[in-house]
């Protein structure tokens, strides 16, 4: 045999080997297109858009079936009386009754976002959560934090949330990051028991941006364009189970506090765990905020979910879009199927409908929030739930 012969037997034997290995089990010979490239340059990721051929019913619902209580949203504070106006003309619309502004601040400045409220032709139409100043953490903090807090929801706070940056970039004064589950904010917690007030906690992220960035991330776009959300380097930044356990800890240890955990506690995607921590701590509740794309993706899995769980989840939904709300309502009031996502670097797959019968509808709308917030106004709703 001559040397092109055996080099081209050998280029032969490499050529099916490698084949070999990136084959399937089962699968017998190459599958259609395999080692094709091409023929025209190809879209980049955010080009290609392809148009659905699906034929399949549609039911758009601009405003929701029942009235809303939205328990997450971000307003200022205080908001200007013009964009008050302008927020509440909206929510009339989308059949928005009351809007939590969770950024409520705390002190002078939360006391004058309530009088702007309170002096509004639409008095009843927004309240405020209180946050924690977490500029000066050190022995006493928690004691300091907790009477600032009480004074707060007497001036008219209904509730109190705590941001993201617990766990990740508050450090305490002697450059330690402060842990979720610090004995330091026992005092807060039980302050919010002791006031029969909810909290509100958003604590991690998406797993995908504590995870290496490669082209299998499914959150590469989001990545790829806001690096504020690049969770990566573990020598500045806790793992995100390292929060989940933080938090989850912090749940356990603080049974008289109800704690609403944001986003399905960033568990949407893992619904069976979702379960598990649910079923093991009674105190826990869970708001729907920025994680349409996840429940919304898995129809069979979250609704069996939202039954289940019909008395723990209240409707939040995050930043205050308008036009966005209606793929809420229609994932959560239809059956249709295989429908747009409103941001293409949250998902690029489809939504479908969750179908929710109307009990399970006006708890996740209305009566749940009523029921863990007893500071939220009440009269729009007392005629619908027979509620005082």
């Amino acid at each position: 045999m001559t040397n092109r012969n055996i080099a081209l037997a050998l280029l032969c034997l490499s050529l099916a080997l490698s084949h070999a290995q990136t084959q399937t089990p089962g699968q017998i010979r190459p599958r259609p297109a395999e080692g094709r490239q091409p023929e025209w340059p190809p879209p980049n990721i955010r080009e290609y858009k392809p148009r659905s051929t699906l034929v399949v019913p549609q039911h758009p619902v601009p405003r929701a079936k029942f009235p809303v209580i939205d328990i997450h949203s971000h307003q200022p504070t205080p908001i200007s009386p013009e964009q008050y106006e302008k927020v509440v003309k909206a929510m009339d619309q989308l059949n928005i009754r009351l809007i939590v502004n969770l950024s409520g601040s705390w002190g002078d400045n939360l006391r004058r976002g309530l009088a702007v409220i309170k002096s509004s032709p639409y008095s009843d139409r927004m309240v405020l959560f209180a946050n924690i100043d977490f500029s000066n953490v050190g022995p006493g903090f928690g004691q300091r934090a907790a009477k600032q807090l009480e004074e707060d929801i007497k001036a008219g706070a209904v509730g109190l949330k705590i941001f993201k940056n617990l766990g990740l970039h508050v450090h305490q004064n002697d450059g330690s990051r402060l842990k979720v589950d610090d004995p330091e904010l026992d005092p807060i917690w039980e302050k919010c028991a002791e006031l029969n007030v909810p909290v509100l906690i958003h604590i991690a992220d998406p797993h995908a941006f504590f995870e290496p960035i490669d082209y299998h991330t499914e959150r590469w776009l989001e990545l790829s364009l806001y690096p504020h959300r690049r969770y990566q380097d573990r020598s500045r930044l806790p793992c995100i189970e390292e929060l989940i356990a933080q938090r989850t800890n912090m749940f356990a240890r603080q049974p008289r506090s109800r704690c609403i955990a944001t986003a399905l506690g960033w568990h949407a995607t893992a619904l069976a765990r979702l379960s598990q921590l649910l079923d093991r701590l009674r105190n826990v509740y869970l708001d729907v905020a920025a994680v349409l794309y996840d429940f919304g993706r898995q129809p069979r899995a979250a609704r069996a979910f939202f039954l289940k769980y019909q008395d723990r989840i209240v409707f939040g939904k995050d930043s205050f879009q308008p036009d966005e709300y209606p793929y809420y309502w229609r994932t959560f009031e239809t059956a249709d199927e295989y429908f747009d996502y409103y941001r293409d670097y949250h998902a690029f797959w489809k939504l479908y409908g969750l179908d929710l019968p109307d009990v399970v509808l006006k708890k996740l709308y209305y009566e749940n929030a009523l029921k863990i917030t007893p500071g939220l106004p009440r009269a729009a709703f007392v005629n619908l739930t027979g509620n005082k």
